[in-house]
């Protein structure tokens, strides 16, 4: 899994501060609940938008029924038999779990195959890292089995730990350790003085996507990466260690890809096309997103002599990790040797593909998804995801048992290829492209989860939606809406201006987050334009153990949701989704959350350019008036920044006068929308499958055929991972990161096309507003 984290880790570490407010509540002789904002008013007709209210009745009945039945016992039986064995892509237990899933679908009523994708897929032939000056010193690269962790014995069917899609290198150079290798890091250096050219880096894993650090490295005349694992970000800065705790011990490695999906995901040699048959395939020195600099990953065991043997400058504050040594940066005396070499071939990808046709509406499709491939064996990564999606599958079954059918088909599907970098998703969104256009409806996405809170990203249209869920959906051990617990950590434990908080108490739909990549939506949502959800339970588990040997079913039954409560939860929340979206009278999209969040957007491009050209303005003033000699140490010199032209000012007004139009659109939209829905007069199945075409035709005008600059696969025009920081998503990206790099014509350009684009979004909303308003007279 390449999930969505925080400092570039899996996991925010809250608990703490939740057992502190408890202790306070029980010292003064009071309950926890006070403290948890009430909800804002809402009648019934508002909870479950998209329902008239005789099918809402009868809705809501069989989501009950759904949520009584994912089973704790069944998900650990299911963890235990998925997680038995290393399942990496060409594996034979990779194969062997995706028969077995098939043969359960088949076995709960779900038409089930596979399809198979053949994709390039590197495995490691020969790791080599040295230091071999001033000290020598061979990083051992191998994680030692555990006592009383049996999977970890496993060594002969085991991944060793490499970085897929590293390119084959040979190379020898001094050291400089460059933090977690991101732009400002490297600012950092030439503030010192210091360059990289010709040096192999040294780099902390954290912060961004992995596959950012390699590129950054080659772009500032690196020959080679090194990345490691800190313990100040998963070892045991924050507690005990593996197998005392759940952190990472000095032995663990952070497997992964370096591939750079700035430029697209999935197979590297079939970019656009799904990977079958006898597809064009590029060669493998055209592929883009193959690293240009040979990567290698080790554990902070290994990283540490050659941490410790860097010399020169002095590493600054935001550079130190929690090693117990002084950090410098180098280069000198530290010379190390790394090789890589791998056997790059072509390896098949199983993705198990599952449906219930709809009744009323077959061709319009509810799509859910978790991945079933892992770097090792992979009990939290994917393990834990994939036993609550099929078990909302189990129980989804059930219910047709019966007598339930939904009306909308529910696609589930298990991928295969996740971990190398989204192959099997990607490949099948790919080659499936022309359907999924005209039938999407929504895709629904997990990627393993933890105790805590309910954490969503996706898209705006979805917000009161997954709102409305959350609301009707309790947390396990507290017993209040898990609604109800989102808002008061982000009140109480979240950092955040004032302004931030308030809107959790004030608005009533509490923000879900823009989505970037690192997992299975990637496909939907940015290549395709397709109203995509990532959704996890995380916040209390401390988890060290990701993308390691020891990420498997003792650790997470000893670390983690031991009674897999959370497990029942995420399938019970989950898979109401699915039943609400899939029998919903009309696709219970919202576009005033979205409007609104956009307008947000905006004003957070205006902020960006206006501290630019104030940041611009004021280092050229200093440059002027010699403040940087003046501050400068002669004993430790800094070199200062070079002087630059101001900033222009921008023409937002396109920008402005589209959003106008829009957020008229989405209020004319609500107004119809929920006179439609009360209207006495049932409407037909005909006008229904119309209108709900409209809506999903409606999704797809987000997105441009011409794609980003640079980047034509990425076809969303207001979400996309950063070019320069992988997971977390730009908002408005081709506006963004074009004031980011300065260029400033292109981003000009980019508010025009934007603006077309949403332009397009509000007369599609239009389209169906005429829809309703015919039918409500």
């Amino acid at each position: 899994m390449e999930r969505r984290k925080t400092n570039g880790h899996p996991r925010h570490h809250l608990h703490p501060w939740r057992d502190f407010v408890r202790k306070l509540c029980v010292l003064a002789g009071l309950s926890c609940v006070p403290l948890l904002l009430p909800l804002a008013a809402t009648d019934a007709s508002e909870r479950t938008s998209g329902f008239r209210p005789e099918t809402r009745r009868s809705e809501s009945d069989w989501e009950s029924r759904f949520r009584a039945l994912p089973d704790g016992q069944v998900l650990r039986q299911t963890m235990e038999r998925l997680s038995a064995h290393p399942h990496h892509v060409g594996s034979p237990y990779d194969r062997e779990n995706a028969e077995w899933i098939k043969s359960q679908f088949s076995a709960w009523g779900w038409h089930a195959e596979i399809e198979t994708f053949d994709v390039l897929f590197p495995t490691p032939r020969k790791r080599l890292v040295e230091l071999v000056a001033p000290a020598h010193y061979v990083a051992k690269m191998k994680e030692p089995p555990v006592q009383g962790d049996p999977t970890s014995y496993q060594q002969s069917e085991q991944l060793p730990s490499y970085n897929a899609y590293s390119i084959d290198g040979d190379v020898t150079g001094p050291v400089v350790y460059v933090n977690y290798g991101l732009p400002a890091d490297y600012k950092a250096l030439d503030s010192l003085g210091v360059s990289v050219s010709g040096a192999i880096v040294i780099a902390r894993y954290g912060k961004s996507w992995r596959g950012i650090k390699p590129k950054l490295a080659a772009e500032h005349g690196a020959i080679g990466c090194i990345l490691y694992s800190d313990p100040r970000e998963d070892g045991y800065f924050q507690s005990d260690v593996f197998p005392a705790g759940g952190m990472r011990n000095e032995n663990s490695v952070e497997r992964g890809s370096v591939l750079d999906m700035s430029f697209y995901p999935g197979d590297p040699l079939t970019p656009g096309v799904g990977a079958i048959g006898s597809v064009k395939r590029l060669d493998i020195r055209d592929a883009k997103t193959i690293t240009r600099i040979p990567v290698l990953p080790l554990s902070y065991g290994d990283a540490k002599p050659i941490l410790a043997a860097i010399g020169g400058r002095i590493a600054p504050e935001s550079f130190r990790g929690a090693l117990g040594m002084t950090y410098h940066v180098g280069p000198g005396p530290a010379k190390v040797h790394m090789a890589v070499e791998s056997n790059w071939d072509i390896k098949p990808v199983y993705d198990v593909i599952a449906k219930i046709a709809g009744r009323d509406f077959p061709d319009q499709w509810v799509i859910r998804g978790n991945h079933h491939d892992a770097w090792v064996n992979g009990a939290v990564d994917p393990i834990s995801g994939q036993i609550a999606l099929l078990e909302e599958a189990r129980s989804i079954g059930r219910l047709v048992g019966q007598g339930w059918q939904p009306r909308r088909t529910i696609v589930y599907c298990a991928w295969d290829g996740e971990e190398p970098f989204l192959l099997g998703s990607t490949e099948w969104a790919e080659y499936h492209t022309d359907t999924l256009n005209r039938n999407a409806a929504i895709y629904v996405n997990t990627d393993g989860y933890g105790r805590g809170y309910l954490v969503v990203d996706g898209s705006h249209s979805l917000e009161r939606f997954v709102n409305e869920v959350a609301r009707d959906i309790n947390d396990p051990e507290t017993n209040i809406s898990v609604w109800k617990r989102s808002q008061a950590r982000r009140l109480l434990l979240d950092e955040g201006d004032e302004n931030t908080k308030s809107e959790a108490r004030t608005r009533r739909d509490l923000r879900i987050g823009a989505l970037g990549s690192g997992s299975d939506y990637t496909a939907f949502i940015h290549h395709l334009g397709i109203p995509s959800l990532n959704v996890a339970y995380d916040g209390e588990d401390k988890d060290g153990v990701y993308h390691s040997v020891y990420d498997d079913f003792y650790w997470f039954t000893h670390f983690s949701d031991t009674q897999f409560v959370y497990g029942q939860l995420l399938a019970q929340t989950v898979g109401t989704m699915v039943l609400r979206f899939a029998d919903a009278d009309i696709l219970p999209y919202d576009f005033s959350d979205f409007a609104e969040t956009l307008s947000k957007y905006t004003a957070e491009l205006k902020t960006l350019l206006k501290h630019q050209q104030d940041e611009i303005r004021e280092r050229n003033r200093n440059l002027d008036e010699g403040m940087y000699s003046a501050i400068s140490d002669p004993r430790a010199p800094i070199v200062p920044p070079k002087k630059e032209d101001e900033a222009p000012f921008l023409n937002f007004a396109p920008l402005d006068n589209s959003q106008f139009t829009l957020s008229r659109s989405a209020a004319r939209y609500g107004k119809a929308i929920t006179q439609f829905l009360s209207n006495q007069d049932p409407p037909s199945l005909e006008s229904l499958q119309k209108l709900n075409a409209q809506l999903i035709e409606a999704q797809r005008s987000l997105i441009s055929e011409s794609g980003l600059p640079r980047r034509p696969w990425y076809k969303n025009l207001i979400y996309a991972p950063g070019y320069y920081t992988g997971y977390e998503a730009k908002t408005f990206p081709g506006i963004r990161e074009a004031i980011e790099q300065r260029h400033y014509k292109e981003a000009e350009d980019e508010v025009a096309r934007v603006a077309a684009v949403l332009q397009n979004y509000a007369s599609a909303i239009d389209a169906v507003s005429d829809q309703l308003e015919k039918h409500s007279q």
